[in-house]
């Protein structure tokens, strides 16, 4: 690049304002990546959170379900007891320009779809526990999704970050370098010349007022 530039004053001011934007290009970038790197690490550490939590109410769903299983023998009916879910949302927020979803549940009490007749506490306490899994899945929908377009957004700002550290800034010093050293040369030289001129001039008066 700087054997292409022509070493003038107008383009080394130029190419200084450009390393300077350069340089603050990469400063945003790097707390842009900062920033979206914390928020990752805060949704994985919920997302653990609700996998765990996910994993435990399955565990004790199941359980309850066997139990009901045992005293109503419900294989056939249980089906019918389970509405279709229609209480799906998801709601947008922006970080740092990259949008993250948030998918929940209606929060409200889970309502029996079947009759007190011919059910129990165990078939009771199955629906509630399957419908909060309902509930931690849309949350984990939702998490899982934000820390996957974290970690795109954040790989894409890395490697801008690194084309600008690694590439662009130092390819615009290199220029700054090479130009200041074709001016500095240049003004020596014609310092140079002016002195020569000026001792010349000098001689020649001497040798006026000798004569």
């Amino acid at each position: 690049m700087a054997d292409q530039i022509t070493p003038t004053k107008a383009n080394l001011l130029a190419i200084k304002k450009n390393l300077e934007l350069a340089k603050s290009g990469f400063d945003l970038l790097d707390r842009k990546r900062n920033v979206l790197m914390r928020e990752m690490m805060r949704l994985i550490d919920q997302a653990v959170i609700l996998q765990r939590d996910i994993g435990d109410t399955f565990s004790r769903a199941y359980q309850s379900l066997e139990m009901a299983n045992v005293t109503m023998g419900i294989e056939t009916t249980l089906e019918n007891f389970t509405p279709e879910e229609t209480g799906f949302e998801m709601t947008t927020r922006s970080v740092m320009g990259v949008d993250l979803p948030t998918t929940s549940l209606n929060a409200t009490q889970p309502k029996p779809f079947y009759g007190f007749w011919g059910s129990n506490a165990y078939m009771d306490s199955t629906y509630i526990l399957f419908d909060r899994v309902k509930e931690l899945s849309a949350r984990l929908a939702g998490t899982e999704n934000s820390v996957y377009r974290l970690a795109m957004a954040i790989k894409k700002t890395q490697r801008r970050a690194n084309m600008l550290e690694n590439v662009v800034v130092p390819r615009y010093e290199a220029a700054v370098k090479f130009i200041s050293g074709v001016l500095e040369e240049h003004e020596r030289e014609e310092f140079t010349r002016l002195k020569v001129i000026k001792q010349r001039k000098e001689s020649q008066k001497k040798l006026r007022r000798i004569s």
